[in-house]
Formats: structure tokens, sequence, C-alpha cells
């Protein structure tokens, strides 16, 4: 019989292959899933052609890139929120406690003020998102203490920065340029939306660092769980805190500022999601990391489907992950879900 862990594994992996493929075809043009299925079958075997090349048009050149890098930001923020909450020893912080978010705002607010192309905008958000990482190690380090604690507290402290900034920009936007839409466009993108990040350029782009983020914290998961311990016997364990703390939280920020440069601000998934997947395999790291990915996944997929169908314009995505989030967040904390157990 399959181990409870291997049955939640197995459950995941088909439930959130099957959303992928439902949601290809889902959309203002629907496509039936068996017209979905035969067309991905056709680039890899010979199957007489029943679908009309529009339905190939709209699966392949539309919906595919955009599903890889709606699967992508889902996993890379779930498992990020997974290690920062394991890392920083609090159950309540999510990928964006260092800063992340608020650093890779203001570089896009930046980059839309000054009307960059969509490349240039999205390297300034990921540029910025490490710059706010690096601060708030900065102000750890002056404060010559190993606590995390403190790391969170320089975390807040440049998040509040880069927040004030952004608003800053929005200000400015508004007040002297009101007629080039600058304003109207960074409210939108910090509001998040893939209605412009769903092109296989992105994905050949921004896939690679995501990816190699996420292989890096799976193969240091069995170190995460270490480091959740107290330092002192973390060092007990012969284990070097500082250096592997420094690591883990490295790719953890450069997969949510990757994701966040593409998608604008999408909230609440790296804080709700470990929680969901510590109540089906419980707090072992090694298997939290792997869970929350195919979690963060299916719940943005299902978002995105949402916001593409719901109504006749497209919902920015930031927007439903907060409406469904918050109260699944509040589910979990009254029924006492919320920790390490």
């Amino acid at each position: 019989m399959l181990s409870s862990w291997k049955l939640v594994s197995t459950l995941l992996i088909i439930c959130t292959a099957l959303i992928f493929i439902i949601s290809l075809g889902i959309g203002r043009y629907n496509v039936p899933v068996e017209s979905v299925i035969k067309i991905l079958l056709s680039k890899l075997v010979t199957i007489q052609q029943d679908w009309s090349p529009t339905m190939s048009i709209v699966v392949l050149q539309i919906r595919l890139p955009r599903l890889i890098m709606v699967a992508l930001v889902g996993g890379a923020l779930a498992i990020s929120g997974a290690t920062f909450q394991a890392t920083l020893k609090n159950p309540l912080v999510s990928s964006d406690i260092l800063g992340v978010s608020a650093g890779a705002g203001f570089g896009a607010a930046i980059g839309l003020y000054f009307q960059l192309n969509v490349i240039s905008i999205q390297i300034l958000a990921l540029v910025f998102g490490m710059a706010a990482v690096g601060m708030a190690y900065a102000i750890h380090s002056l404060t010559r203490k190993s606590s995390t604690l403190i790391l969170v507290l320089s975390g807040i402290i440049v998040g509040s920065f880069f927040s004030a900034l952004v608003s800053l920009i929005k200000f400015l936007a508004n007040q002297s340029l009101p007629s080039n839409g600058a304003f109207t466009a960074i409210v939108f993108w910090l509001l998040g939306s893939f209605s412009n990040a769903g092109t296989y350029a992105n994905v050949f782009q921004f896939g690679p660092p995501i990816l190699i983020g996420i292989i890096v914290l799976l193969l240091l998961r069995w170190r995460v769980n270490v480091l959740s311990l107290e330092d002192t016997e973390a060092k007990a364990l012969g284990v070097n805190v500082k250096l592997y703390q420094g690591v883990i939280i490295f790719f953890a920020t450069l997969i949510t500022a990757s994701a966040v440069s593409v998608a604008g601000l999408v909230g609440w998934i790296g804080l709700f999601v470990p929680h969901v997947a510590r109540m089906l395999v419980g707090s072992n790291n090694s298997k939290v990391l792997p869970v929350s990915i195919l979690i963060g996944i299916s719940f943005l997929i299902a978002m995105d489907d949402i916001a593409r169908a719901l109504t006749p314009y497209e919902i920015p995505i930031g927007i439903l992950t907060a409406i469904v989030g918050l109260p699944l967040f509040a589910y979990l904390l009254v029924r006492q879900k919320v920790g390490w157990s």
C-alpha cells in the first residue's frame, strides 16, 4: 500500500496535471478538453487533425505559454513562502518578508513611470527586489546580532521604505504625467496580472532562474529542517547556520523577485499555501516544500482561470488571490492550523 505521503503526492500531481490541461481550454474562446489533449499530443505523435487551426493557435500560442508562466510563479511563491517560514522560524511570514515585493514594485514603478519597454521593467523589478534583501541584510549585520527576529524587522523596515517610494512614484505620475497613462499602468501592475506575462519570451527569460532556485531549495530541503530548529541546536548538528541561511534566503529571494518582476504583486500564496501543505503531510520540510509547489501551481492556475473567464475584462489576479486567500488563512487561523504541528 502507498504511504500517506506518497498518496498525497500522487493525488496532487494528478490534480495539478488535470487543472493545467482543463485550463488550456478555458477562456472566452472555449476549447473542448478532448481537443486540447489531441493538440498537445499532435506535437509528439501523428494524429488526424479534427480541430480548427484557431483552436491550435489559442492552445499552443496563447494559453500554453501563459499557463507555464502561471505555474512557475505559483510554484515559486509557494516554495519561497514555505522556505522563509521555516528558515526564519515564523509561521506568519511570507515570501515578501524581506521587502522583496516592495522593492520589485518600486523597480517596476520606475520603469512604468519612464515608459520603458516590458523587458526593462522586469529587469528593474528583479534588481530592486534583490537590492531590498541586500539592504535588509546590511541593517541586520550592522546590529551585530544573529537573531532572525532582527532580520525580520530589518525586512519590514526596508519593505516599508520601498512602499513609501512606490507611493511617491504614483503621486508624481498622477500629478506630472496625467495624460500618458503611467499612473494607471503602475496601479494595474501592482495589482498583479499575467496579461503581458504569458509569452514564450518571458518563459525562456525568467523560467531558468525560477527553476534553478526551486531546484536548489528542493536539494537543500533537509537543511531547511535543521534551520527551523534553534540556532544552538543547528550548530550542535554541525550545520553552518549563517552560510546555509544566506544561501537559502538568496535563492528564495531570487525566485520571488523573478516571479514578481513578471506578474506584479501576487500576494497571500506564500503565506497560506505552506500551512495547507503542513495540514496534509506534517511539518517535515522535505515533504512540505514539494507539496507546497503543487498546491501553489494548482491554486494560481485556478485563480488565473477565474481572472480570464469570469468577466469580459480580465480581473487583476492579485485581487483574486487576496479575496480567496484571506478567508482561507482566516479559516486556518480559527481552526488553529497555523503553526508547525
